[in-house]
């Protein structure tokens, strides 16, 4: 049986570069993509820009202090789109099977292929016809898991390749702080910061039941992380073209108060699963169907986002267009279309850094107990 080989391919500070890569006069110069008032964050920066400290998230007026001649660009996602699709296309042409984790982000399955090719030099061959074609820069980890590789991949940063040779995963991992571990935010670092731990080396030889004490399901996660254990899967590539949801009323109503509550819950609930998918919406769409079975929809193109904010106000503008007070209401829709691989928290321009971490605060609670656990205070009741 073949040895597992998985490559992990993940562009350097994408959006800045796209734009680094348009305007050469912003070449080594620190570049801050995102929200352009002073309440917006950082989508992306670039690599002189992370040497005083700022990164992704970060609100604007922060980054703008730790660096006062940063270069602010407002980004333009659909040519972060364009780019990534060319990308995409050229990896699709090379690789047996891949998978497109985000829009800068890729996972390819290369396991059987050192009988043939050779994992290692056949990684490194597609990395630079891709830094040929796009001009864009980018970093490789190949190993024997997801995990491990992903790491590599940070190790590599900028624009490097990092092989982890098969036995030496464990070791690799050992020396690096637990926040190198995927999903190790700073909220889980200082809590294990208060427990001893700091290396993921301390992080595996902690017993699995005490984590998940601490922490519950996700202690075991990142035992695991810490152990190198990680069997998921290559999932293959496919594009979903949009997502949807309906709500068919019990008794037809005309309660408007009852129509927004209903419509909100419905957006909020896409909104995670957008944001969950790792995938960003440009275009929304309303349906009613009323009484008399009649259906009526709006649509809107929007600049690609997956923040509840904007597809809310989207939405219930949609719905005031198309509802006729005097009529009675059987069914609402929502369906949200054009969509993109993207993170939420890099497309959010004009969002501030509040909003942003109220959103992943609200998805890390829908996530460990369910999409019902936190709702909008107009659907409460």
């Amino acid at each position: 049986m073949f040895q597992k080989a998985i490559l992990h391919l993940d562009l350097d500070a994408f959006f800045a570069s796209v734009e680094i890569l348009k305007n050469s006069a912003l070449q080594g110069k620190p570049v801050l993509v995102g929200g352009t008032s002073g309440r917006g964050v950082v989508a992306s920066c670039s690599y002189e820009a992370r040497r005083f400290g700022i990164r992704s998230a970060m609100p604007m007026s922060m980054a703008l202090r730790l660096c006062p001649d940063a270069v602010v660009v407002r980004g333009d996602y659909d040519e972060y789109s364009r780019r990534s699709k060319l990308i995409t296309d050229i990896i699709d042409e090379k690789a047996p099977l891949f998978e497109k984790a985000s829009i800068d982000e890729f996972y390819l399955d290369l396991t059987g292929m050192d009988k043939h090719f050779g994992c290692w030099k056949w990684s490194n061959e597609l990395r630079q016809k891709i830094i040929r074609e796009s001009g864009l820069p980018i970093s490789l980890g190949l190993s024997v898991n997801k995990l491990v590789s992903k790491v590599g991949t940070g190790e590599a940063k900028p624009n490097g390749a990092k092989l982890v040779e098969n036995g030496t995963e464990k070791a690799f991992l050992a020396p690096l702080p637990v926040g190198k571990l995927p999903s190790a935010g700073r909220e889980t670092q200082q809590k294990l910061a208060l427990m001893g731990v700091r290396t993921v080396k301390v992080l595996s030889q902690i017993p699995p039941k005490l984590l998940e004490r601490e922490f519950g399901k996700h202690g075991i996660s990142l035992w695991k992380k810490a152990n190198a254990i990680d069997n998921s899967p290559v999932v293959p590539y496919h594009e979903a073209k949009s997502i949807s949801t309906e709500r068919t009323f019990q008794t037809d109503t005309i309660d408007v108060r009852l129509l927004h509550d209903r419509l909100t819950d419905m957006v909020s609930r896409l909104a995670f699963e957008l944001r969950n998918q790792q995938k960003l919406t440009s275009c929304v769409t309303v349906k009613i169907r009323y009484t008399d079975f009649n259906t009526y929809t709006q649509q809107r193109t929007i600049p690609f986002t997956a923040s509840d904010r904007a597809l809310l106000a989207t939405s219930k503008e949609l719905f005031d267009k198309l509802f006729q007070r005097r009529q009675l209401v059987r069914l609402i829709g929502v369906k949200f279309s054009g969509l993109v691989h993207g993170h939420c928290q890099l497309n959010l321009f004009e969002d501030t850094g509040e909003e942003v971490r109220l959103l992943e605060q609200m998805d890390r609670i829908r996530k460990r107990f369910g999409e019902g656990a936190v709702r909008k205070a107009v659907t409460v009741g």
